[in-house]
């Protein structure tokens, strides 16, 4: 449940290929529809909640709900559309015959422009999505403002991450002035992956990490495995990016590179 965007490679439909290329068939209900991304100054139209509860409906009657291994929620564009997904994941999972895995991008903001959602959004995600979820992967600044005080680094975001009390893969954060990865924090475990910071990196590498550890889980790799290979697949893909001078994410051009990454990542247990 996240945005569809026809010609960028972020939100859910870039997701939609990630999944696949991990034989993740995946089910997309977009919550706003672009053309390109918003970055570039593309006005979408937001699903009308009434059309987002009926195409969830549909694929709720197509039994699909039982069926589900992994939920992915990523953008929203009103607090009317995380209430209704809020109740499909309530569903999925009393239908579910062994528990998926539940991942919430709780999608708000970052760096340097803050909260791009409307308040309301904001809340709603952080009341009612983010205690339905297995594991969170919000970016340093969403996490900062999930837990209602300053993040500025890898031991931060540890500390931040265990007073919400949830399992968390943390995207963009520091390390040195030119380091950037993931934090995964599973309780007492801080484990930081971490791959040298590219300039004009493509919008949408969080929406890959999102998908490509949510599908580790769902292969039964382990959550620091999972963590691992989501981190050199995003380094990987920038890369690749840079080096072609892509405006977007090459998923698809590397598909095969995503299931088995080979950038080089540090790991440091914190």
């Amino acid at each position: 449940m996240s945005s569809f965007v026809a010609a960028s490679r972020i939100g859910g439909a870039a997701q939609q290929y990630v999944l696949a290329q991990h034989r993740i068939d995946p089910v997309l209900a977009p919550t706003v529809l672009f053309g390109r991304t918003p970055a570039r100054g593309s006005q979408g139209e937001p699903t009308p909640p009434d059309v987002f509860r009926r195409m969830l409906a549909d694929i709720e009657a197509d039994a699909l709900f039982g069926l589900v291994d992994l939920v992915i929620t990523g953008h929203f564009s009103s607090a009317e559309q995380v209430e209704i997904a809020a109740g499909v994941l309530e569903r999925v999972r009393a239908a579910a015959e062994r528990q998926p895995v539940v991942v919430v991008d709780p999608i708000m903001g970052d760096e340097p422009k803050g909260l791009y959602v409307h308040p309301q959004v904001a809340e709603a995600v952080a009341s009612r999505l983010t205690p339905l979820a297995d594991w969170i992967t919000p970016n340093l600044w969403e996490l900062a403002h999930l837990a209602g005080r300053p993040v500025a680094d890898a031991g931060d975001a540890a500390a931040a991450v265990r007073a919400l009390g949830r399992r968390a893969l943390v995207t963009s954060v520091p390390a040195g002035p030119d380091r950037i990865g993931l934090l995964l924090v599973d309780g007492d475990m801080a484990v930081l992956f971490t791959h040298p910071r590219l300039e004009r990196a493509p919008n949408g590498t969080g929406d890959l990490v999102a998908a490509s550890f949510g599908a580790g889980l769902v292969e039964g790799l382990s959550p620091e495995a999972a963590a691992r290979r989501a981190a050199q697949a995003a380094a990987e893909i920038v890369q690749a990016a840079q080096a072609w001078r892509a405006q977007e994410l090459p998923i698809v051009a590397l598909a095969d590179r995503l299931v088995s990454p080979q950038a080089p990542v540090e790991v440091e247990r914190l």
